[in-house]
């Protein structure tokens, strides 16, 4: 019989990050432990993180619910996804506590070469929105780590900004791989130019160019636009097989990116790779801002599907507060480097 109890914890941004949505300052998250009766000395920890405005289970009363788990945690355990279709962060949180408990409680959810520390993951540089200098900045920096791949948000600096920062991006680093994320904020007026002129700087994809629910019109920019695009926040939402099936083959994207936080788990991001690689199309992992709680989980989940390509990984180094732990970057990879954990700062109730 299992008991469960969980913490709230306050992520704090070591500096002001930008998106097409807003500047981000701080993030909630909540840590759920797992124990069971008969040997309570032994504990699996999840997490379970909201994107303010993104997530579908950003609601007032979800603390309650989690609550409500903890407090019924033997009856949500053996149904997750039919109690808790609506709360997909919740869904991870729990999967990947049961995992942690399953697995010894020693936060190693996937034995694999990759938490014995020999190969690392592959990872994108991530650069944030900001003024041209700032922007320009971080590239730099990026670069200097020996980035090979660079991921940079835009939509929310001026256009013509952008575009001289990419071209002085391409000039100075031809063989940088650039994807491009807008976070939905290009208008369908204007969408298809925008893509036309982005396209002259050898991208490799771009993430959400508009918002999403608009699949005829994402079905359009994915047959005739220059540059490859990657569904991301389109597949929040999307529940069973049956939708994301008819999402992959309506709007018939070239890459999918699959963050378990935002669509249900790990169970779920599998079932869109099944489809992605049915239908052909490309996909990659990305973490949506979790402490290094969920980014282990999702990391060591990722490196058992074998992708070459770059992962969104790389979220790790973002917070003042963030949660000790033994994963780090080394030359543009993410690597776990022995079993030390310090977890003083999300000790639970029951």
């Amino acid at each position: 019989m299992y008991k469960a109890g969980y913490k709230k914890y306050l992520l704090q941004f070591k500096q002001p990050s930008g998106t097409s949505r807003g500047i981000l300052t701080e993030k909630p998250t909540w840590f759920i432990k797992i124990w069971d009766v008969s040997n309570p000395a032994l504990v699996g920890i999840g997490e379970c993180s909201i994107l303010k405005g993104l997530s579908i289970d950003d609601v007032e009363n979800y603390e309650d619910v989690l609550d409500d788990i903890c407090k019924n945690i033997n009856t949500y355990a053996g149904d997750l996804s039919g109690k808790l279709s609506a709360f997909p962060s919740l869904i991870f949180g729990i999967e990947t506590a049961l995992l942690d408990l399953k697995n010894g409680g020693k936060r190693i959810l996937f034995p694999s070469a990759f938490t014995d520390g020999y190969e690392g993951i592959p990872i994108n540089g991530l650069i944030w929105m900001g003024n041209i200098g700032f922007m320009k900045e971080q590239l730099r920096k990026k670069i200097e780590e020996g980035y090979r791949c660079i991921k940079i948000k835009i939509g929310a600096v001026e256009f013509e900004e952008e575009l001289k920062l990419l071209n002085t991006l391409r000039q100075q680093y031809p063989h940088i791989e650039i994807r491009l994320d807008a976070n939905g904020a290009f208008s369908l007026d204007g969408v298809k130019e925008k893509l036309r002129r982005l396209s002259k700087h050898k991208i490799h994809s771009i993430e959400q160019p508009i918002k999403q629910g608009n699949w005829s019109a994402m079905a359009d920019l994915c047959k005739e636009s220059p540059i490859p695009i990657a569904l991301d926040e389109e597949l929040i939402g999307i529940n069973t097989y049956t939708k994301k099936e008819d999402l992959i083959t309506s709007i018939k994207p070239q890459y999918i990116i699959l963050k378990p936080s935002l669509l249900g788990g790990i169970k779920h991001c599998e079932e869109w790779i099944k489809l992605a690689e049915q239908y052909k199309v490309g996909w990659w992992v990305t973490s949506a801002l979790e402490s290094n709680i969920g980014l282990n989980a999702i990391a060591q989940w990722t490196f058992t599907l074998n992708s070459k390509l770059p992962q969104g990984l790389g979220t790790g180094q973002l917070y003042t507060n963030n949660i000790p732990s033994p994963m780090l970057i080394e030359d543009s990879k993410l690597w776990y480097m022995g079993d030390e954990w310090s977890l003083d700062r999300i000790e639970t109730e029951e």
